[in-house]
């Protein structure tokens, strides 16, 4: 039961993310809502709250705000960390994506090969920043901290 089952990115951007972006968006929610594990360490000398989880990404005050509940929506915890340590990996990820899909256009496949091996290396930097960060925070397996760090993307740049 230690698991997200609902996620919810709290855009309030005045600019809508573009077709790329939104598409990012709803297959990460899609397969990370399919298959993640994500647990709340004990703490403070309490049990770990159990899941399954809500959860609500969001920015707010220039940090990025995990809002978490239970099944029913009562509150579980809410914790924040520095955007600081994502900001060059997501620069990173985001040029190496237009790249990727300029390439998709234009380039044959041993091309767009070579730009999407550089893409899922930086994808994996950002996941393991991200396994870092939440380091007493929450317990992720490696694919829910990568598909965690495609919506941190979205959320930073959409």
């Amino acid at each position: 039961m230690n698991r997200i089952c609902h996620i919810e990115i709290d855009q309030t951007s005045p600019i809508p993310p573009t077709a790329e972006i939104e598409q990012e968006r709803q297959v990460a929610i899609f397969d990370l809502l399919e298959e993640n594990s994500f647990a709340l360490p004990a703490r403070e000398g309490r049990a770990p709250a159990e899941g399954p989880f809500r959860l609500t990404l969001a920015i707010r005050e220039g940090r990025l705000v995990f809002d978490i509940r239970s099944e029913e929506e009562e509150t579980v915890g809410e914790f924040h960390l520095s955007l600081g340590p994502f900001r060059q990996v997501v620069k990173d990820y985001f040029q190496i994506c237009e790249s990727y899909f300029e390439a998709v256009k234009r380039l044959p496949p041993s091309q767009i090969e070579a730009i999407d091996m550089a893409r899922r290396g930086i994808h994996n930097e950002g996941a393991r920043v991200l396994k870092e960060r939440l380091e007493g925070k929450a317990e992720v397996d490696i694919d829910t901290a990568r598909r965690l760090f495609t919506l941190i993307c979205v959320l930073h740049w959409g």
